[in-house]
């Protein structure tokens, strides 16, 4: 029986967010035990079910992910790739092993070292110099030449909001599977595309990213094609291998090579074209426009994302710019129900309202962490729920329910995401009931969609500010759009070649 290696790391750092995030803020199952942990729309569960559906013993290691935030502590993350180096190197000595298959994100990075997943890639390769090796990656990931040069062939999620999770696994395996049973000999090609780009601006459900995707399908028809992906990079991380991609697996290195330049000057030719699908504008007349519809009677509840905290893009979610300017207008006192806000991480005032619902309380929240962007809010309001342990969230968190001006806000003790109307539910608010909710969100995902009446983007501050011509890039190569426009471009210049 053919034996197969598998790890996976998930983590989407953003290094505008001063959060380093550490042991207590990931997930981390170990061996044997991920085969009790199956997930639906899980790229761990995608690589594994398909090689033990095919036979092979899967090999565990260690598998770690968290909430995007800011970046990886060092000695986590060394520590973590220890284990999987150490558990590799101890189930060679018992029996080789005929292949990796990894499920890596791509966008993680660790606090003074740089790129994750090109040193792991590179200490396996080290180690399994003449196996196969094959990984799945985030839609948004940033490549680099250590992650080029150690892996034989990476495939991409195709769908923004991300979907299509599992069946990139298995697409990876399926490459796996056919490298051992078939003899594919993978070649792959990387063209850089010197683009940011807003996962806002980059859906899959919209142009120009739906037909672009279509025609990865279409190319992927092709025979003698194994994978081919656009590979977003991740805007809020500063750092020299900022950019988009083309990622292309074929049988041939011509092939390969043809087919991602052919695809990176497609995206280049429609760089004009990725812009914010959703009602955006800046923080006050987003506010602005959304008193608006409730005035002329427009069904609710209207939806406001305030998108430049958001932490399920890796900021601190404690800003509180947005949420002041909401707590101070006037307005908010003529709605039928307080605008309800999801929310600060603070876990000092969290835990301060904790026994004390119903209770009328002074609390200062907010600028715990980021307090270049932001400053506190002390307000006097009551508390109306407290849940402890919530559960709903990868990490666990209590939550608190506080009103004031106007505003119920939602205040947690963890870096948690506002993903779903059920944290507002547990707290004992309805989104549906509400006139107006707000979130930390960019576009809304499939479970507040279902409900909003109407979406409204702000432009607000923070370590996810959508205007990203004002963030401060020091270390993202230049000319890149769109922080310059208008210079020149050769799809085939920009083809990196494995070393």
């Amino acid at each position: 029986m053919k034996r197969v290696l598998v790890a996976g790391l998930q983590h989407e750092s953003n290094s505008f967010n001063p959060i380093v995030t550490g042991e207590k803020d990931f997930q981390v199952i170990r061996g044997a035990e991920i085969f009790n942990r199956f997930r639906d729309n899980d790229p761990v569960t995608g690589v594994i079910k398909p090689l033990m559906e095919q036979g092979y013993e899967v090999v565990p290691t260690v598998f770690a992910s968290a909430v995007p935030n800011g970046e990886v502590d060092h000695d986590f993350y060394m520590n973590l790739k220890a284990e999987i180096i150490r558990v590799a190197k101890e189930e060679q000595a018992k029996k080789p092993i005929d292949a990796i298959t990894l499920a890596l994100h791509g966008s993680m990075r660790v606090k003074g070292l740089g790129e994750a997943e090109g040193y792991l890639l590179e200490e396996l390769r080290q180690i399994f110099p003449d196996i196969p090796l094959f990984c799945s990656l985030d839609m948004h990931t940033t490549m680099t030449e250590r992650m080029h040069n150690n892996c034989d062939g990476f495939v991409g999620y195709k769908c923004a909001p991300h979907t299509d999770r599992y069946e990139t696994g298995v697409h990876a395996s399926r490459m796996t599977i056919a490298a051992l049973e078939n003899g594919f000999k993978a070649h792959s090609a990387w063209v850089k595309v010197p683009i940011l780009i807003a996962g806002e601006q980059s859906s899959t459900t919209v142009e120009p990213m739906a037909s672009m995707i279509d025609e990865l399908r279409r190319t992927e028809t092709q025979p003698g094609i194994m994978a081919a992906s656009y590979l977003m990079g991740f805007p809020w991380a500063d750092n020299e291998d900022s950019s988009c991609a083309v990622y292309v697996v074929a049988d041939s290195q011509e092939l390969a090579e043809k087919e991602a330049i052919r695809l990176a000057n497609e995206m280049w030719n429609r760089r004009h074209e990725f812009c914010f699908q959703t009602e955006t504008y800046h923080e006050k007349e987003a506010i602005d426009v959304a008193f608006k519809a409730i005035q002329e009677g427009h069904p609710t509840p209207v939806y406001l994302s305030d998108s430049g905290d958001n932490p399920t893009a890796g900021s601190s979610s404690d800003c509180t710019g947005f949420l002041r300017l909401l707590m101070e207008d006037p307005r908010t006192d003529l709605l039928k129900t307080p605008v309800l806000y999801g929310g600060i991480y603070d876990p000092e005032a969290t835990l301060a309202c904790k026994g004390k619902v119903g209770q009328q309380v002074t609390l200062t929240f907010g600028s715990k962490f980021d307090s270049k962007t932001t400053q506190p809010i002390t307000a006097t309001g009551t508390v109306k729920a407290y849940i402890e342990n919530w559960g709903r969230s990868s990490v666990k968190s209590d939550l608190a329910l506080f009103n004031s001006c106007g505003v119920d806000i939602v205040l947690a003790e963890a870096h948690v995401g506002y993903t779903t109307p059920e944290i507002f539910s547990d707290l004992g608010r309805e989104a549906t009931e509400a006139d107006i909710v707000v979130c930390k969100l960019g576009y809304l995902t499939e479970f507040h969609s279902a409900i909003a009446k109407r979406s409204i983007m702000a432009l607000s501050k923070g370590s996810t500010n959508e205007d990203l011509p004002s963030l401060n890039y020091t270390k993202v190569p230049r000319p890149i759009f769109p922080l310059e426009d208008n210079f020149p471009y050769d799809a085939a210049a920009n083809l990196i070649a494995k070393k």
